[in-house]
């Protein structure tokens, strides 16, 4: 499989990492700043890059700077947050065509690396402050966004979950900050973070197409240098056991309850049994084969969805169902009796292989776009290793019966949350 070599090189302040490859019709340009996850700097975060990606010294307005984008045969830009594990990652990527379709003799890759130097490098600032209409616009939109979640009673309750579970860590934040931090972020207090982060953050460009890394790195040298910097580790917080399981029964308006279950998994991206791991969850709750599924949603007629997912920097698996309020306690001892079953081994050769083949496919597919591409590669940055996706293909398929009931006896039941209507029958 031509998953593409990366090739990696230390530069002023970041490193580069190019993947050669005439496999994607654009080329992609990913900018990535990770720190560790602060209550203090996690709002700021949330909104310097909208504030970024705005204006610019050069494009004062969102019309100006969208229009250069149109300039470049269309270009796209977007940002993104995530968390993984600890930290907080943001990300600013840029797709455009790819050259050898255009009649235009000047380099689009150069133009386009450009222009994200532009947006990372010039900010829209007067006096020291970012501008103050772009800060009073991305503002009201980052408390919307803040507000959607509690609006989507499937993230809310899943934001809840992590809130609860994961009490007194980093890892509780909400990816976009807190509501009642916005109004206090003043134009120079986020530019003295912007200032901070650039000089702080771990920085990653990703440049991945139909490119020369060598051209690449001769263009990226001259536009973007920062300070050297060691990267901050975020302290992974020891989490004791619970003594008993946490249970928490929250009540609001809502039809159908959100039933969803936290466990530790003792187990992230990086340690050797996480791809035998992965295969556990596919079998349990991943895919709609799966014993979640089947069994909770099909068979019983107990959940309208019912699934599971990993947290890979974090170690945690989380559960997620939709039920009828009056289903509570059903609906626990049914997801219980799956989890009994995958440690007891309870489980076919057949869900075996079909789980194997159906993750194979999943990062196949992931592979087959860009950003899919830096996405698995990013995990390395985050954990400080240097898995290849053959490796990852490989170990999974490795993964036996044996192996994943060792998996299952590592992994702790934390907490359940239940979103629950205000009438419910007790």
């Amino acid at each position: 499989m031509d998953a593409a070599t990366e090739k990696i090189t230390k530069m002023q302040g970041y490193k580069l990492h190019v993947i050669e490859t005439d496999k994607y019709k654009t080329n992609t340009l990913v900018w990535r700043m990770k720190a560790p996850l602060t209550k203090e700097d996690v709002t700021k975060r949330a909104l310097l890059p909208q504030v970024l990606q705005s204006s610019s010294a050069k494009y004062p307005t969102t019309t100006t700077l969208r229009a250069h984008l149109d300039d470049l045969y269309g270009a796209n830009l977007f940002v993104d947050l995530a968390k993984k594990g600890e930290y907080h990652i943001i990300s600013f990527l840029i797709e455009i065509a790819n050259e050898k379709f255009l009649n235009d003799p000047t380099t689009l890759l150069k133009k386009g690396l450009e222009f994200l130097a532009e947006i990372l490098n010039n900010p829209n600032i007067s006096e020291n402050k970012f501008d103050q209409e772009t800060v009073d616009k991305e503002k009201r939109t980052l408390k919307q966004r803040i507000q959607s979640v509690y609006d989507d009673k499937m993230r809310y309750s899943n934001v809840r979950l992590i809130e609860e579970m994961c009490k007194g860590e980093p890892y509780a934040l909400q990816v976009n900050g807190e509501a009642e931090a916005v109004d206090a972020i003043t134009s120079k207090d986020l530019y003295d973070y912007y200032k901070k982060a650039f000089s702080e953050d771990e920085l990653d460009l990703y440049v991945v197409g139909d490119v020369k890394a060598d051209e690449v790195k001769e263009i990226a040298a001259g536009l973007l240098q920062f300070e050297d910097r060691t990267p901050k580790k975020a302290p992974y917080p020891i989490v004791q056991k619970r003594s008993e399981v946490n249970i928490v029964k929250e009540e609001q308006d809502v039809k159908q309850g959100k039933l969803n279950i936290g466990y530790r998994t003792n187990i992230k991206f990086g340690d050797p049994d996480y791809f035998t791991l992965q295969v556990f969850n596919g079998i349990f709750g991943g895919f709609s084969h799966s014993k979640l599924f089947i069994n909770v949603r099909e068979k019983a007629s107990l959940a309208y969805y019912a699934a599971s997912r990993l947290e890979s920097h974090k170690g945690l698996m989380m559960v997620m169902s939709g039920i009828d309020i009056k289903n509570y306690d059903q609906a626990v001892g049914i997801i219980h009796e799956q989890m009994e079953a995958m440690r007891k081994g309870d489980f076919t050769d057949e869900e075996l292989a079909q789980t194997k083949a159906v993750i194979r496919n999943q990062i196949l597919e992931t592979i087959d776009t860009s950003r899919g591409l830096l996405e698995i590669l990013y995990h390395n940055v985050v954990t400080d290793k240097d898995i290849k996706i053959d490796d990852w293909l490989s170990e999974m398929e490795k993964a036996t019966k044996e192996d994943i009931v060792a998996v299952a006896a590592k992994i702790d039941l934390d907490t359940i949350y239940f979103l629950t209507g205000s009438e419910a029958e007790r």
